[in-house]
């Protein structure tokens, strides 16, 4: 299998650096909290159970929990999830490759997966239709997969491997679609005021209608 891109790039050791520049950023007044904000609206402000697929330091799926939801974080990078056990050591964390169909484990189905720190790009090459349906395998029947991410090189913060392509907004939909998701909204911005209009970046909301999913 290739080498993922976000462990080729930062070498499995970004997760203090990353956490000090989130912390910074929230003593500098920044709201660090939309991504949360967003789920937990399109879950009608009800407590539920969400799965924050590369949670990385923690950030979404703390403020998740600080909301009332049960919540599971998500991560290939040891050094991202160390920092994110640091922060909230009662929070259920994994260290996980989405890739693989029986690495979670999880006890219950979700109501909603997370996927808001550019989880498409820096997935493996070759493995994005297997996390995709791994992802709704976790959802009940009705769950909601809200996933931002960037499409090309101005909207994700990394560089990626020269041999590393971004992978097109149609790709994720025929993923989708082929795990048994349908898209319900799509949106610019994590607030949810903001079409999506064919710009670089793209929140998009699908809910799972078909319950037998299965990883190709």
């Amino acid at each position: 299998m290739a080498e993922n891109p976000w462990l080729a790039v930062t070498g499995g050791t970004a997760g203090p650096g990353y956490a000090a520049r989130f912390a910074d950023l929230e003593a500098a007044g920044e709201d660090l909290h939309g991504e949360a904000r967003r789920v937990h609206a399109l879950l009608d402000g009800r407590p539920g159970t969400v799965l924050d697929a590369g949670c990385g330091t923690g950030r979404v799926a703390i403020h998740l929990a600080r909301l009332g939801h049960h919540v599971v974080g998500a991560d290939l990078d040891a050094s991202m999830l160390g920092e994110a056990r640091a922060a909230a050591p009662e929070l259920d964390w994994r260290l996980v490759d989405l890739a693989d169909p029986g690495a979670l484990d999880l006890d219950r189905p979700v109501d909603a997966v997370v996927a808001a720190g550019n989880l498409w790009p820096l997935l493996t090459p070759g493995t994005h239709a297997t996390v995709v349906a791994v992802l709704a395998g976790q959802l009940r029947p009705g769950g909601l997969l809200v996933a931002g991410f960037g499409l090309d090189v101005d909207h994700v913060p990394f560089t990626l491997p020269d041999d590393v392509p971004f992978p097109s907004l149609a790709d994720y939909d025929a993923a989708c679609a082929a795990a048994g998701l349908a898209l319900r909204e799509r949106t610019a911005d994590w607030a949810g005021r903001e079409p999506y209009a064919g710009g670089g970046y793209a929140v998009s909301v699908h809910v799972l209608t078909d319950r037998r999913v299965e990883a190709p």
